[in-house]
């Protein structure tokens, strides 16, 4: 039989094929920072900015009496502040990797960060409005964590959240912007030029309302190609912005840790609650409920914990002498570098960590109850919130040798911005708390 030269022979001199176009990667909608008022810090004037407001004066219960002076009223002005943060970040490639590797890295990394820098500005905005104040929970359920599978949005939410910041007068986007607004009765203009708040929902929680029955009802009789082409565009004196950057929280069950003496707890009772992050958008999504008490003996205490390996994930850790703790606790784990060097922050999931003293004051995410996922409507009318700017954003490309690279060894990409999220007006915006029929998993 004769030999036969089978491919796996020569298997060394096979030039393998590498695609010249990059896969691209998934896509974000970022529509959250654009509604803020753009609002300037000016230097040299340090990083807090003030907004101002005189409140109306009371009407008068009762008219003149003839020759007698009203009593008059007191003027009343309510402020809020903002503090900008600079916001950076850098990418590396070494000449190495820039003359050897297939595809332009340096001009990936470049790209890369441009992404970076917007999303993360559509993130901090997002994290303000989580701040806001007025919430709706669905079905009257008065807290995140009485939500339950079935709580999902409908058009009367709608209708509630509208009604309510119609009868407080926030004022709408394209809408009459006197603070005395005198209305006529009419044909309004077309549904682009109407007054509008502005809606910012989850993908999937736009599911819900496109599936609600009335909804349907509706535009099967007006506007068939929105069932079409899957859209939900306005609704009840809305118009629907989607974003697959609006937070979500899913409610996991606790997380317990042992008591020892290797830190510097005092003699107490402490609870812990531990949240994970989704590493790529730093979003507390997966929130523990709070442990039980974990009796600890000082001056020497400290609690050791086997934190849960979700991939994708870095986890947080807060304690507090009661059940809602409000400190982040303090780690040899966490970094060692920036505001949070020391915190129980960014640890890696599966790692056994210990807390050796209460840290920095921050408030974890609420709860809800475990196995339930919680999405957040955002309603907004103008002039709710506003970014403030101290500096532009600015790009950084360092291509050429210096004194710490002086054989150009390095290519450094980077960006930073100096700003902050303001929210000007509490009662100009609110969000309604939901769950929602959807998963974001297949199958």
């Amino acid at each position: 039989m004769p030999t036969i030269n089978s491919a796996s022979s020569f298997s060394s001199d096979i030039e393998n094929y590498i695609q010249d176009k990059t896969l691209p990667l998934v896509q974000r909608q970022l529509v959250a920072y654009q509604f803020g008022d753009a609002l300037t810090l000016p230097k040299n004037r340090g990083t807090t900015y003030t907004a101002s407001r005189y409140d109306r004066i009371n009407l008068p219960f009762a008219p003149l009496s003839e020759g007698v002076p009203p009593v008059g009223q007191s003027m009343t002005v309510a402020q809020v502040s903002a503090t900008a943060q600079q916001w950076g970040d850098t990418v590396t490639v070494t000449d190495v990797a820039d003359m050897t590797i297939k595809h332009p890295l340096f001009q990936t990394a470049i790209q890369l960060i441009a992404m970076q820098m917007s999303e993360t500005m559509e993130r901090n905005t997002f994290n303000n409005l989580m701040a806001g104040t007025q919430i709706n929970y669905v079905n009257s359920r008065g807290a995140r964590a009485s939500l339950v599978a079935g709580d999902v949005l409908n058009p009367t939410e709608i209708n509630r959240a509208t009604g309510a910041l119609f009868t407080i007068g926030a004022p709408q986007f394209n809408g009459q912007m006197e603070e005395d607004a005198k209305v006529t009765a009419g044909k309004p203009n077309s549904a682009g030029k109407t007054g509008h708040y502005v809606g910012i929902m989850h993908p999937l929680v736009e599911q819900d309302m496109r599936t609600n029955p009335t909804v349907v009802t509706a535009w099967s009789y007006s506007d068939i190609d929105k069932l079409y082409n899957n859209e939900l565009g306005q609704w009840g004196s809305l118009r629907f912005t989607r974003s697959n950057m609006v937070p979500s929280f899913t409610g996991v069950a606790l997380v317990t840790g042992t008591p020892g003496t290797a830190g510097s707890l005092a003699t107490n009772t402490y609870y812990i609650q531990v949240t994970g992050s989704i590493a790529q958008n730093g979003y507390e999504q997966r929130i523990h409920q709070v442990s039980g008490g974990l009796a600890v003996t000082g001056p020497n205490g400290s609690i050791s914990v086997t934190l849960p390996s979700v991939a994708g994930y870095v986890y947080n850790i807060y304690i507090g002498t009661t059940t809602s703790p409000t400190n982040l606790a303090a780690t040899a784990s966490g970094p060692t570098t920036g505001p949070l060097a020391g915190q129980a922050v960014q640890l890696t999931g599966g790692a056994t960590v210990i807390l050796t003293a209460v840290g920095t004051a921050r408030t974890p995410p609420a709860a809800p109850a475990t196995g339930v996922t919680v999405y957040p409507t955002f309603i907004i009318g103008k002039n709710a919130y506003g970014q403030v700017k101290l500096d532009d954003a600015k790009f950084s490309y360092l291509k050429t040798a210096d004194k710490s690279d002086p054989l150009n060894q390095l290519r450094v990409c980077g960006w930073k911005v100096f700003y902050g999220t303001i929210l000007l007006n509490q009662q100009f915006f609110m969000r309604i708390e939901s769950t929602s029929a959807y998963s974001p998993t297949f199958g």
